[in-house]
């Protein structure tokens, strides 16, 4: 799951490079930040992927972990990558995963998984 969404943000970045020149890249490099974190009730550690890419409309928003939906083109994407992810952290972790995007500032997928004391 971690490699999934990190295969995003680097495509999302891939994307937002779409015309724009070297001068422009280098001045606004693009930039990918994984962190972790506790929770502030400390129950669960939040591990949020951070870019700054294009952002995702809030309509797409509300479908990027429906089962099959995506944005990419066939040869990129099936649209299972984020809804098994999210199957995953939710069914066999109790987690959750959560997105956050501005357009035109990128995007933060936190994933929050229970610590089991």
């Amino acid at each position: 799951m971690f490699m999934n969404i990190l295969a995003n943000a680097i495509d999302a970045l891939e994307e937002s490079n779409q015309g724009r020149d070297f001068s422009e890249i280098e001045k606004f490099p693009n930039i990918i930040t994984i962190s972790t974190e506790l929770s502030n009730d400390r129950k669960s550690v939040v591990i949020k992927f951070k870019d700054n890419g294009i952002g995702i409309p809030e309509e797409t928003q509300s479908r990027i972990f429906d089962h099959l939906f995506t944005t990419k083109s066939s040869e990129k994407g099936t649209g299972l990558g984020l809804s098994i992810s999210r199957q995953i952290i939710e069914e066999k972790h109790g987690g959750s995963l959560r997105c956050k995007s501005v357009v035109g500032e990128g995007t933060e997928l936190a994933i929050a998984i229970p610590i089991n004391m």
